[in-house]
């Protein structure tokens, strides 16, 4: 079945597919107008019905949204593109809203951010079980089962040879690194959020002393990267998903300490929602079950570093799995 998608998709395809070096700050809301359905079972019940999904503005999320865009087309549904909406907590916010209907979301950003919640669940699944029923509970919030393995967690790089200099192995060994020449650049969202670099600071012991504010440069996250590897800067937050730690041969510390939550994405609806259009779990189950950490950094890879669309990749992905016809 061939369904097409509405909204920014339509309107932003063409120079979405012009577009070269698309990350973490290109927008990449655009996606296919013409799909067909390959083991995505279709579903009369969802023909002319308008379904709204969203994601947050990083590439992983505008790939993830995607995925969600095409499927659910592919299954019939008329699709509105709301994919590239700035900020964890404005995504949050539209689906409580009902701005969106649908959105990719990680056990551990829900349970610690949005629930507030202290206590770090290290297991995957009991991670997953505590935030949906809390979620289910507080808010009539869904969290379709399976979640996706993959696990995009916080991490902490240096080049290899910071790495040897210092003989860095794990984030306990950060003070190692002389006092003069101890430099973190980090992203916006790792600086700003409870469960970032103050928690960082708390469980590994690196006080302001140790490394003071000023010694902490908050920029873009993809500019990060470029500059922990140019060496302007000493180490950097980087997320463990994310391609470019690859691509740039950058080394990722061991959270030696074990504290870094559990962020497995899952599916997220509304109950009332869920309760109309039951054949979600269907279409995203086996979807879901493909998504591990390896196929996902791959993913992000494609668009950040060899410039592809999130729509292509998505795409190209979903056909390569079988899930969409070529």
């Amino acid at each position: 079945m061939r369904n097409r998608t509405t909204g920014l998709a339509a309107a932003t395809l063409g120079l979405a597919l012009l577009a070269t070096g698309c990350g973490l700050e290109s927008g990449g809301g655009g996606s296919s107008l013409d799909v067909e359905a390959g083991s995505i079972p279709t579903f009369e019940e969802l023909e002319g019905q308008t379904i709204k999904v969203g994601s947050k503005e990083l590439t992983e999320q505008l790939i993830l949204g995607q995925i969600a865009v095409q499927a659910l087309s592919a299954a019939g549904a008329d699709v509105q593109d709301e994919t590239n909406i700035a900020g964890s907590e404005n995504a949050r916010r539209a689906m409580l809203n009902g701005d969106i209907d649908l959105m990719w979301e990680y056990t551990g950003t829900a349970w610690l951010i949005y629930e507030g919640q202290e206590e770090v669940i290290k297991d995957p699944r009991k991670q997953y079980e505590a935030i949906r029923d809390r979620d289910l509970e507080e808010n009539d919030m869904v969290w379709l089962d399976p979640p996706a393995p993959m696990n995009n967690t916080y991490a902490l790089v240096v080049t290899p040879e910071t790495a040897e200099k210092y003989d860095l192995e794990g984030i306990s060994d950060f003070l190692e690194i002389p006092e003069d020449e101890r430099s973190l650049c980090v992203d916006t969202e790792y600086h700003d959020r409870s469960d970032g670099l103050a928690q960082t600071r708390e469980d590994y012991g690196i006080s302001t002393k140790d490394l003071p504010n000023d010694d902490v440069q908050t920029m873009d996250s993809g500019v990060v990267y470029t500059s922990v590897s140019e060496g302007k800067c000493a180490v950097g937050s980087a997320y463990s998903t994310d391609g470019r730690i690859k691509a740039l041969g950058l080394k990722m510390l061991e959270d030696d300490k074990n504290v870094f939550p559990i962020y497995n994405p899952a599916i997220t609806v509304k109950k009332d929602f869920n309760e109309k259009y039951p054949m979600l779990e269907e279409i995203f189950g086996p979807i879901a079950e493909k998504l591990d950490t390896e196929t996902v950094t791959e993913l992000n890879a494609q668009a950040d570093q060899e410039g592809d669309d999130p729509a292509t990749v998505a795409r190209e992905w979903l056909t390569k799995e079988g899930f969409l016809k070529e």
